[in-house]
């Protein structure tokens, strides 16, 4: 009952914050404006958003395979199922995405769920270090599209850059220290876990241990790790694509290589907890377009809402499918994600509220 409690403060803050975002994002609007950029957008372009964004999914889901890789060999088809269902289910209820993936994984190959959890921890690292990656590349390699303004925003996203970029840094050296020096890693989390209830931190370092077998990746051969940089490189250079399309599609004369700072804005507004990033995702790619790039708000409203919509559907609807072929419901979703968190609150319980419970 307290996880079901837990997911509805979520949800009402989410709504709340997605209220406020979409206010931000249509203050202002020129609503005629806004009607006359969907009727003159280009269908072909529109249609793009959507293909591309399946082949994003199934790049997402091949280089999820090469992630468990030293733990299990996973088809595709599972992998690009276990995918679409995750995400469709984050799109609707927080943490469902987190939570499913590993478990789908789990259920039907021999992968412990804390291991397949580690890979999903791995992939976000991987999609933060490529992002920053391209937009170093556009700051310091590529020319500045003509339209950029120029100012104090620009030297901000630059600063945070360089601090997000050694933040991951340092978090995934942390990782692979954890993994390569598991044993003493674990000694030293052991030593520091004796005050806490035995139940608690044998919960704990159980696992934890089965948290770093599924960093095994990390000791891949260098090969290996070459292909995971491929593919992730792959993946985004997929969604710039995809954004490229949405602006192309409304007349926004701008480069491809504009889509990496958009990227940027919207890797910040997407992590804005609100259902389906609504609100996080229109706010921040209308503040990019018009506070960088100078586009008309009312144009820039337009692609916003249409990338959004265009890049969610494909998901939703494949999502909606495969979660027929693993046997779930929304209904089931929900009970699972729930039962997570109030695992993870019983076992964080004292042992002597335990007792009373």
């Amino acid at each position: 009952m307290s996880g079901l409690k837990g997911q509805r403060r979520r949800l009402a803050l989410g709504f709340v914050l997605a209220v406020a975002l979409l206010w931000f994002f249509f203050r202002g609007l020129d609503w005629g404006e806004l009607a006359e950029a969907f009727r003159s957008a280009d269908a072909a372009w529109l249609a793009a958003i959507v293909l591309v964004t399946v082949v994003v999914y199934l790049i997402r889901a091949w280089r999820w395979g090469y992630l468990l890789a030293p733990l299990a060999r996973v088809p595709l088809s599972d992998l690009f199922s276990t995918t679409m269902v995750g995400f469709a289910a984050g799109l609707a209820l927080p943490r469902a995405g987190e939570v499913l993936r590993p478990y789908l994984i789990g259920r039907r190959h021999s992968v412990r769920t804390s291991a397949a959890f580690a890979s999903i921890i791995l992939e976000r690292l991987l999609d933060l270090a490529t992002v920053l990656a391209l937009i170093a590349v556009y700051f310091f390699v590529l020319p500045a599209p003509a339209a950029q303004a120029t100012g104090e925003l620009l030297g901000a996203l630059k600063l945070a850059g360089k601090l997000m970029a050694l933040a991951t840094a340092a978090l995934i050296a942390l990782l692979w220290f954890f993994h390569v020096y598991s044993e003493r890693a674990l000694g030293i989390v052991e030593r520091l876990l004796r005050w806490l209830p035995a139940r608690l931190s044998a919960w704990i370092g159980s696992t934890l241990r089965s948290f770093s077998q599924g960093l095994a990746v990390l000791r891949a051969p260098g090969s290996h790790l070459l292909a995971l940089l491929g593919q992730s490189l792959l993946l985004w250079l997929a969604i710039a694509f995809s954004l490229y399309c949405s602006y192309r599609a409304f007349g926004i004369a701008l480069p491809f290589h504009a889509s990496f700072l958009l990227i940027g804005f919207l890797t910040v507004g997407v992590s804005i907890p609100t259902p389906g990033m609504v609100g996080g995702f229109h706010a921040f790619y209308r503040l990019a377009m018009t506070s960088v790039f100078g586009v008309n708000p009312s144009v820039a409203a337009a692609a916003g809402i249409a990338a959004h919509a265009l890049t969610n559907l494909p998901v939703l609807i494949l999502g909606l499918i495969f979660l027929g072929r693993e046997g779930l419901t929304f209904g089931a979703v929900t009970h699972m994600t729930n039962a997570s968190e109030s695992a993870e609150q019983a076992a964080a319980a004292p042992d002597d509220e335990k007792k009373e419970a």
